[in-house]
């Protein structure tokens, strides 16, 4: 015969077991995320913008915010999505704030297992965002 305490214990059990999957999950997601906005970051600072070098080379390659993002967002769409993400975009932020540095900022609909039943009424997934920051160095030693 089950208690009420057994029974009890077994549901708080279950809700922790439950909830663990659904945060790995989400940080799995992340993860993944973070990921290919790196990788889009890197790509975008290697995206050299012709009109940048009006003031000669530096110490870096010079890039403008509609190359990043452009780089960006070509990197993200050649880019397999993980199956446990709804969809991904590239959000807004995403450029050059000093003309060195590619900032790429990203965020996704991640689907949560075992929970997206339950939190179907709040659209049974989890957004998630990241950023990534990347900067392509010059060597200019003969």
């Amino acid at each position: 015969m089950i208690t009420p305490l057994i029974l009890g214990f077994a549901v708080i059990l279950i809700s922790l077991i439950v909830g663990g999957v659904a945060v790995t999950s989400a940080q799995v997601a992340r993860m993944q995320l973070y990921d290919v906005s790196d990788a889009a970051a890197l790509d975008a600072a290697d995206a050299i913008d012709s009109g940048a070098y009006t003031g000669g080379v530096g110490d870096t390659v010079p890039i403008a915010s509609r190359t990043v993002a452009q780089t960006a967002a070509a990197y993200v769409a050649r880019t397999e999505r993980p199956r446990e993400m709804i969809s991904w975009t590239i959000a807004p932020g995403t450029g050059s704030p000093d003309g060195r540095t590619a900032v790429v900022r990203m965020s996704c609909q991640a689907r949560l297992p075992l929970v997206g039943g339950l939190i179907s009424a709040l659209g049974g997934s989890v957004t998630v965002h990241a950023e990534s920051r990347a900067r392509a160095g010059l060597d200019l030693t003969p």
